[in-house]
């Protein structure tokens, strides 16, 4: 029987290399933002790939989620059954929107 400590374990990588082309704007760009956070290039790259999924993945970016902000300004719709008649619902209050707006001009 051979003992766990003697078999060779494959070695884990840091990460997984990536091949990037940049023009000249985004290598200086890229240069700019090492020197000013005292990071490597790689730590640079990430740091802006997990920015730019904080933003496209935001709650308040994401179309479905505002429409659940929209939905909370609507006054109750009485007998309406607002799952249902959704579109209805907000086409209704948008358009008392542009009448409030015309009101007070």
């Amino acid at each position: 029987m051979t003992d766990y400590h003697d078999t060779p374990r494959p070695r884990k990588r840091a990460g997984e290399p990536a091949q990037v082309y940049l023009t000249e704007a985004d290598q200086a760009r890229l240069e700019r933002l090492t020197e000013q956070l005292g990071a490597s290039k790689s730590e640079v790259l990430r740091r802006g790939l997990e920015a730019l999924e904080l933003q496209h993945m935001s709650p308040v970016a994401h179309p479905a989620l505002r429409l659940v902000g929209l939905v909370h300004d609507i006054e109750p719709c009485g007998e309406v059954d607002v799952a249902r008649a959704h579109d209805q619902v907000l086409a209704d209050d948008e358009a008392r929107s542009w009448q409030s707006q015309s009101d007070g001009a």
